[in-house]
């Protein structure tokens, strides 16, 4: 397997994803600026957190438009494995690769803490290796992570399995509790907590490996 982190001006969360993937999974990974135009040869992408342009505008509103971003939609519709990861998810949405908005949270403050996810499907090459409404335990970090959508879409949502995690407490406001969601093929994840920094035990939870774990473990 070989994985690509994107990178765009303001991106935070890159080098805890290459750790996680280089390190303590010792697979191949590179950094890809956000200006490059080709992701030949790779299997896995991983858009991760921060705050992509300074979230100007509103959260990946900008980084929507990046060179790169063609290349991510193009691998996605291929049906490449691509994870979104907090401004990833952000960038995802606002690239039309999976539905809905994130907006600011209920108490429009930014949001820093230790919360517990359930795990909503295990239809998906992400969370297969999982139980059904097994609690994972992982940091937010966030200001705009409250999951918004029309009805129809939270219900097509939900009768599609498409909603890979829920909040045990929700602490933002998100409808329907969501905390991750996959595209219509399942081959594009996005999720607001940070899997990538809860993947040692020094960390305080190793819960979020498992995700990385089951994309290579599969592919």
């Amino acid at each position: 397997m070989r994985a690509a982190i994107i990178v765009f001006p303001g991106s935070n969360c890159d080098h805890d994803a290459y750790y996680v993937i280089r390190k303590v999974l010792n697979k191949d990974v590179d950094f890809i600026w956000h200006k490059e135009g080709s992701l030949t040869n790779y299997d896995f992408i991983l858009v991760p957190g921060g705050f992509s342009y300074g979230d100007y505008l509103r959260a990946g509103a900008i980084a929507r438009f990046s060179p790169i971003m063609e290349e991510v939609i193009r691998c996605a519709n291929k049906g490449i494995s691509v994870m979104g990861i907090c401004n990833g998810f952000q960038i995802l949405i606002e690239s039309g690769l999976l539905p809905g908005a994130l907006i600011n949270n209920k108490n429009v403050k930014f949001l820093s803490q230790n919360i517990t996810l359930k795990v909503a499907s295990t239809n998906s090459i992400f969370t297969q290796d999982f139980k059904k409404g097994q609690n994972l335990d992982m940091p937010i970090a966030h200001r705009q992570g409250n999951f918004f959508a029309s009805e129809d879409v939270v219900k097509k949502l939900q009768d599609d399995d498409q909603i890979a995690f829920i909040y045990d407490e929700n602490p933002n406001g998100s409808m329907g509790d969501i905390a991750g969601i996959f595209n219509e093929n399942r081959n594009v994840l996005g999720m607001m907590p940070h899997p990538e920094r809860a993947a040692e035990s020094i960390l305080g939870s190793s819960d979020g490996l498992a995700i990385f774990e089951s994309v290579i473990e599969n592919m």
